[in-house]
């Protein structure tokens, strides 16, 4: 039978601007919830790809605070409301997430007054907000869905977290930003899907001219390398290991200099994730591109 346990990566990319990837954001379904996690550049775009109705995601977990993780978030809560919602948009995140939220409510006020009060007259429900700051440790559980939160190693950043999805007896893991990280190594055991962040630092330098060395030597510190991502995998033994934030896209040779260090340190399944690859997590655990 058919999984109904799918995550789609809506934007793979770093914080560099790509026609190809957009920001980071992933969707996970499960048990008739549609929960997104990360809501960066171009994030409704690609749920609008899926179908009409996807930007009415239930919940959204957010992994950290930097922008191209979060830069979608107006445009997914506004457009939505304009589009129909008409329950609050909820959001759980690491600490300053209450805080961001507010601020955006104070930032889109004329605009709010003028949708609901004076113009198309849309109802106050949709757009309220129901934010949380989350730590490691919190579970959010409704029905059979279970989401866990654990911290990752993305310092400066701290908080940064990583996410833990159960489902059906089968596991989901989304690893953040992160550098190697006990933690992951943790919290990803008996996973049956690992999406892991990545930078090609040949590429990566490549692509970064305009950066002082300080500022390209301090990129490549806060990710995983190929190699290390391999060590993480080799520990975890998911079924299906899948590359998202790709850091290093579009220099030509990225995607070999990615599989090719992975493969030094790791020989179980890997694949490098596009825009909109969906995959499907069951009793098998495999990839296709959709939208």
């Amino acid at each position: 039978m058919l999984s109904d346990f799918t995550v789609t990566l809506l934007g793979t990319s770093s914080p560099s601007p790509s026609i190809d990837r957009f920001g980071s954001s992933t969707l996970v379904e499960a048990g008739g919830l549609r929960l997104l996690f990360d809501c960066g550049r171009g994030a409704i775009q690609r749920l609008l790809q899926l179908g009409p109705d996807y930007p009415r995601v239930d919940r959204l977990f957010l992994t950290h605070l930097h922008s191209d993780h979060i830069v979608g978030i107006p445009d997914l809560w506004l457009t939505a409301w304009i589009m129909g919602r008409r329950s609050a948009f909820k959001v759980w995140g690491p600490e300053g997430t209450t805080d961001m939220m507010w601020h955006l409510e104070q930032a889109f006020q004329a605009d709010i007054h003028i949708r609901r009060d004076l113009d198309e007259m849309l109802p106050q429900s949709g757009i309220n907000i129901v934010a949380e700051d989350i730590a490691e440790g919190f579970e959010f559980v409704l029905g059979d869905v279970r989401v866990v939160v654990f911290d990752v190693d993305h310092r400066p950043v701290t908080p940064a977290f990583g996410y833990r999805i159960e489902y059906d007896g089968k596991v989901a893991v989304l690893s953040g930003d992160t550098r190697p990280c006990e933690n992951l190594v943790k919290y990803a055991q008996g996973s049956d899907l690992l999406v892991h962040e990545i930078i090609a630092p040949k590429a990566f330098y490549k692509r970064a001219t305009q950066m002082t060395e300080h500022h390209r030597q301090a990129v490549v510190n806060h990710y995983t390398t190929p190699q290390q991502a391999g060590e993480t995998f080799s520990r975890i033994n998911p079924k299906l290991a899948v590359y998202s934030h790709v850091i290093g896209s579009p220099i030509p040779g990225y995607e070999e200099e990615i599989l090719e260090g992975t493969a030094e340190t790791y020989a179980g399944a890997v694949e490098i994730g596009y825009d909109l690859t969906r995959i499907t997590v069951g009793d098998e655990v495999w990839s296709e591109r959709v939208g």
